[in-house]
């Protein structure tokens, strides 16, 4: 009987120990760089720049109704769900990066880099696939990377993005939708690098200016950028506010609003701003794996508020650095 009673105990132990072993192994931590979030039909869908293996050759997406738990797609039959695949009737071989998803009319856009090119693929669904009629980066006369597509309230649009040229600095022009190149004149660079935190001596590099994220509040047009290094434990963001698409931006004082003396993490940056299901302000952005190693970087969601400076005659934004969400992806269903 006491034979039979230790037998117990110890197979109780270890289905106890597969069970918390099982448990762990069903969520785990995201790592997306560069990371978006669209909005539709109740539900949170993220893609960003991939990790290793699959995830690399292309963009994959989940979806989450609360942004702290991700799954693949309902009916997905593998964790790794692709909605842009390299050598699919898209362009590009290597470095995937920083995508935006949007939609206009009943297509879906994915913006996003390779090749160090920025790109435009399309889709009828949110899931993809995202394809090209014709295989070719949006503009290929030099390089450009980090695309941001904004559409003014008179149905204009615009790309933000990186140039090269004794740094990376950002950029502006008209973008035609239809036929998904720029309009060569209307090219802008938006501003040099000019404030101390943009260039901090953690890790030396030639200026950086990336990851733009555009929104219009009030008739002014608010430009969200990441500076320095992304190797830089001061990796952060920062805004200007403008009255033009085009600028000229002022870059606002309490800049940056996202760094690691606010958050707690290093390299913290390059992501997107999102309006989410409860009304509120959020932005997705990465971090350092941790204090010594920069990646795979991690995923992070922060709330931001928002508030009308009558003075200023514009809103100021602010981070709430003791609410960062920590998002996980769930690999078994419950």
């Amino acid at each position: 009987m006491k034979i039979c009673l230790s037998y117990a105990v110890i197979l109780i132990t270890i289905l106890l120990i597969s069970s918390v072993q099982l448990a762990a192994q069903e969520k785990q931590e995201l790592f997306f760089a560069d990371p978006t979030i669209y909005i539709e039909n109740g539900q949170y869908y993220l893609t960003g720049t991939g990790g290793t293996g699959k995830e690399a050759s292309g963009f994959s997406i989940l979806v989450s109704s609360d942004l702290k738990t991700w799954t693949p797609p309902a009916g997905a039959e593998d964790p790794v769900y692709k909605i842009l695949t390299e050598g699919d009737r898209a362009f590009g071989t290597r470095g995937f990066w920083a995508p935006q998803l949007f939609k206009a009319e009943s297509t879906y856009y994915l913006t996003y880099t390779a090749d160090e090119q920025t790109v435009l693929a399309q889709s009828t669904a949110i899931l993809g696939p995202y394809t090209q009629k014709e295989i070719a980066p949006i503009d290929g006369t030099e390089k450009n990377i980090d695309s941001y597509i904004f559409k003014d309230d008179d149905g204009t649009y615009y790309l933000y993005h990186v140039r090269f040229g004794g740094g990376n600095y950002l950029w502006v022009a008209e973008f035609d939708l239809e036929k998904g190149k720029i309009k060569p004149e209307t090219l802008r660079k938006c501003f040099d690098q000019t404030e101390p935190w943009e260039a901090t001596p953690a890790y030396e590099s030639a200026p950086i200016m990336e990851g733009p994220t555009v929104i219009k509040l009030a008739n002014k047009y608010y430009l969200f950028y990441s500076a320095n290094h992304f190797r830089n434990i001061d990796y952060a963001v920062g805004y200007a506010v403008a009255d033009s698409p085009y600028g000229p931006w002022v870059k606002q004082k309490d800049s940056p609003i996202l760094h690691r003396s606010i958050v707690g993490e290093n390299g913290s940056g390059h992501g997107d701003l999102f309006e989410g299901l409860d009304g509120h302000l959020y932005y997705v952005y990465h971090v350092h794996f941790d204090q010594q190693q920069v990646g795979p970087r991690r995923t992070r969601i922060v709330p931001i508020t928002k508030q009308w400076d009558a003075e200023a005659g514009l809103y100021k934004f602010r981070v709430k650095g003791n609410e960062v969400i920590k998002p996980v992806r769930q690999l078994v269903a419950d």
